[in-house]
């Protein structure tokens, strides 16, 4: 991570931006209820949808904010590094995590933010995700053909369907203003059930 600024922050500041950007992202996290593991798991019990409504509004500031320096060539889109796209073992991995999202209430993220609290529940998930990262580095060999197959290469959704990656984003942004109306419409009425 580079400053946008280069002439006017030097890059020996990069790590201490990321230290007071990370201590910024973790005191949001905290003001906003998400060191709590009864929170997070909200929304997969339907009463509480501030975690769905937080991610998808970070996902499509930071997808717009980005197609907006690419825009004025402040960031050159092209020469940012994707992951490949191995569809199979993301969707694998993807179940896995949502898994343990919902048994241990946390993702990686929220789980240091309980750490800073000092919530013991972090400090268990915190210890999982060692394991976890200890057995799949170990058993690797096992998972390494599922792991490398379904490779698409380094291809974002806009380009695999040969769209605008501007129309993709509109497209993007209305999913999430439905979402947020039906959540919100959900919540409204649980709230009628508890009082």
């Amino acid at each position: 991570m580079g400053p946008l600024i280069p002439e006017i922050i030097s890059p020996e500041w990069n790590n201490i931006i990321a230290i007071v950007l990370g201590i910024a992202f973790g005191y949001v996290l905290e003001s906003a209820g998400f060191s709590s593991s009864r929170k997070l798991v909200g929304v997969f019990y339907g009463y509480d949808f501030a975690v769905l409504r937080v991610f998808f509004t970070a996902a499509i500031t930071a997808s717009i904010g980005l197609l907006f320096m690419d825009y004025f060539g402040w960031v050159n889109m092209a020469a940012l590094d994707g992951l490949p796209a191995r569809v199979y073992p993301i969707i694998v991995g993807g179940i896995i995590m949502g898994l343990g999202f919902v048994t241990g209430g946390f993702c990686p993220g929220t789980c240091i933010t309980a750490i800073g609290i000092g919530k013991l529940d972090g400090y268990v998930f915190f210890g999982g995700i060692i394991l976890g990262v200890f057995v799949f580095s170990e058993m690797f060999p096992l998972f390494e053909n599922f792991y490398n197959s379904s490779n698409l290469g380094d291809v974002s959704v806009p380009q695999y369907f040969n769209i605008s990656p501007y129309w993709f984003m509109v497209g993007v942004s209305v999913i999430a203003i439905v979402a947020f109306y039906v959540t919100l419409q959900i919540r409204k009425r649980i709230k009628k059930v508890e009082y």
